[in-house]
């Protein structure tokens, strides 16, 4: 019988929970059609190529709405409605996050 060593014991750091505050606002860069009447602020639409109404965005590609010191939503009370069906941690939002993750490999 052969002496083999020991398997080093590996300790992996937890997954972190899926939160819109540990994340880099993937979402926030998808053309987000303005469908329903939420209360977005004026000054935060834009019209897409077609004649629809969109948020609007920044040269860098970054909804307006976003607060770049904090990732977070400016208007997350009015925010429309494709916005709040984009739920945090659904399948979309995973999807999205693994894109993120994976674009710079």
């Amino acid at each position: 019988m052969s002496t083999l060593p020991p398997i080093p014991l590996v300790t992996l750091e937890p997954t972190p929970a899926v939160s819109c505050s540990n994340c880099a606002a993937c979402c926030c860069q998808l053309e987000v059609l303005l469908l329903t009447d939420t209360g977005v602020p004026e000054r935060y639409i834009d019209t897409d190529e077609w004649g629809g109404e969109v948020m609007a965005r920044l040269d860098d590609g970054w909804c307006i709405a976003l607060d770049r010191d904090t990732m977070r939503c400016t208007i997350y009370e009015n925010r429309p409605w494709v916005c709040r069906i984009f739920e945090e941690g659904s399948p979309e939002c995973l999807e999205e996050r693994e894109q993120l993750t994976t674009i710079y490999r």
